[in-house]
């Protein structure tokens, strides 16, 4: 079913199946192992490059691909969404939506590791519709720069996003710089949201604990309405007294007059409040003292799940993190579950870990110069139908932003019903074979 938004876009519909018995998913994974490694001795010589290029060992990830950690960022909190979309209240719905972006950079908390690097043509499903009423589906579309898309469903709202970013090493702290937007349709009233992610820090490269912080400005636009909540994550300081990890922020209705406000800090929870008084426009644009303003109740838009028992010796996972990496052999044969030196690094086997990941991104290297090799080979005519393609997303204009953006191209949840997936290469071999 395509459904027309009234922002202009198309929304695909197709019919859910059913919820039922869901999946019994595991609720650990084994304990990290004590295995000690300088991150100086590596980090001293990538000073000012581009980090997606630098070769780590696994002793600094986590068991996660980045296109499970996509997933999970994003969709440990659904419940909000679905919320979202039985609100009446256009401008809660905004606020409820806004409280969402939030809860996406709550497990950075808890966690340090780094995913692992998706190959070229990797992918991630996971299937929550028995449960949750939702599927998700990633792929790594693109490696230099690495570029993620993702698309996810449920019979009320459809999100879509590609994702990409730079990273540059400091010297005493690690900067991460998202680039994409996500892109928001509730089915019943066609409200369609963007917003951008917020840029994090890594602290404490060189000496001490690894911490992380976010901080930069956030605009959570919905483009049928044209109203809009601007949030702020105020950067950490050890010279102030301030509730560190602090967002606040303010929603505006279509003539830019202030409706509401936001408040919370991103690794545990948020609330809105509506203001029943409001003072003259004019003044900034995002703030959280309105001398004059009259307030209603607050109202617990978000707030952070409860880790699991033992997390701290399971890489800071939360209890959706622990599920994402579980075997099922129905999946892909591109899937990040199957992916070898990410299970034998959950498993333990760091040193074998290490060695396997060398090679597949040698074979991955191998794959990249006999595609250029042959694209060189063609004729200028003949060139762009050689390019890759990914398997399930393709690119099309961004009615909203104008630019490119990677889209579902629908077939892969049936071509899994079938069973008979596309024969390709089998990117986490680490033998020369097609």
């Amino acid at each position: 079913v395509l459904d027309r938004t009234e922002a202009g876009t198309i929304a695909f519909w197709p019919e859910m199946p059913p919820r039922g018995d869901p999946t019994k998913f595991r609720t650990s994974i084994p304990p990290k192992p004590a295995h000690r490694m300088n991150l100086w001795s590596i980090m001293k010589n990538c000073i000012g490059r581009e980090l997606t290029k630098i070769p780590m060992p696994v002793n600094f990830n986590e068991p996660l691909s980045f296109l499970q950690k996509l997933c999970e960022v994003d969709m440990e909190y659904s419940s909000i969404l679905d919320k979202a979309a039985a609100c009446p209240d256009p401008l809660e719905q905004l606020a409820l939506v806004a409280c969402f972006t939030v809860s996406s950079c709550s497990s950075t908390y808890y966690r340090t590791g780094k995913p692992f690097n998706p190959l070229l043509g990797e992918t991630f499903e996971f299937d929550r519709t028995a449960d949750l009423g939702w599927r998700c589906l990633c792929e790594q579309v693109g490696h230099h720069p690495p570029t993620t898309a993702m698309d996810c469903m449920s019979s009320e709202w459809h999100m879509y996003q590609d994702y990409t970013m730079s990273s540059k090493f400091r010297g005493k702290y690690l900067q991460i710089l998202p680039q994409g937007t996500t892109h928001l349709v509730f089915r019943k009233t066609g409200h369609h949201y963007t917003w951008r992610r917020v840029s994090s820090t890594v602290h404490n490269i060189i000496v001490g604990k690894l911490w992380v912080d976010q901080s930069g400005e956030v605009e959570i636009i919905n483009h049928t309405t044209n109203e809009r909540c601007q949030l702020k994550y105020t950067p950490y300081s050890y010279f102030t007294s301030a509730t560190p990890r602090k967002v606040y922020g303010m929603l505006f209705d279509r003539n830019r007059e202030r409706r509401m406000v936001l408040s919370g800090t991103w690794d545990n929870r948020m609330e809105y409040q509506r203001i029943t008084s409001v003072q003259p426009t004019g003044g900034p644009a995002v703030t959280n003292n309105i001398p004059t303003a009259k307030y209603g109740r607050p109202v617990v838009g978000w707030e952070a799940n409860t880790p699991p028992p033992g997390f701290e010796q399971m890489y800071g996972f939360s209890l959706m993190a622990c599920q994402l990496n579980q075997p099922d052999e129905t999946v892909s044969p591109s899937d990040s579950r199957r992916r070898p030196d990410q299970r034998l690094m959950e498993e333990g086997s760091f040193d074998e870990a290490n060695s396997v990941k060398l090679q597949l991104e040698e074979r991955q290297r191998e794959r990249r110069r006999s595609r250029e090799s042959h694209i060189a080979s063609l004729s200028e005519g003949e060139r762009a139908g050689a390019e890759y393609k990914p398997g399930w997303f393709h690119v099309e204009k961004d009615p909203i932003s104008g630019q490119a953006i990677y889209r579902y191209s629908g077939g892969y949840w049936e071509t899994k019903a079938s069973g008979k997936w596309p024969k390709s290469i089998d990117i986490f071999s680490t033998k020369d074979q097609q």
